[in-house]
């Protein structure tokens, strides 16, 4: 059983910094790669970062140069920070962490963490 959780949200000024984590719970964990999302109500989900494990790291047009994505694979972790925070990041944020079993690549995600800036 593969279990995700998100933590760090919480309610920040613009031009302010959070700084999100997700841990993957789960045994002999092939960790492919960890994504982050977000998503307002009645929105898509939108991509957010990636850390590929031995690749380089992606993001959003939208959060370059202010979000950093790093990972601690010992601890089957990911951060991402936040610096510079704008209203318009205001949403729920999801980390989804993909991983390979034999031949199998699955998503799961996690229950998501509420990050507000107010403005």
């Amino acid at each position: 059983q593969v279990q995700v959780v998100e933590s760090g949200g919480g309610l920040v000024q613009a031009g302010g910094s959070l700084r999100l984590s997700c841990a993957v719970f789960g045994s002999a964990l092939d960790i492919t790669a960890m994504t982050w999302y977000r998503q307002n109500p009645g929105i898509e989900r939108e991509f957010v970062a990636v850390i590929p494990s031995g690749g380089n790291t992606g993001y959003a047009d939208s959060v370059k140069g202010r979000f950093t994505i790093s990972r601690d694979s010992a601890k089957n972790t990911v951060n991402l920070q936040m610096n510079n925070l704008k209203p318009e990041d205001t949403a729920v944020y999801y980390c989804r962490a993909t991983i390979r079993k034999g031949l199998t690549v699955n998503n799961y995600w996690g229950q998501g963490t509420q990050v507000t800036v107010s403005s």
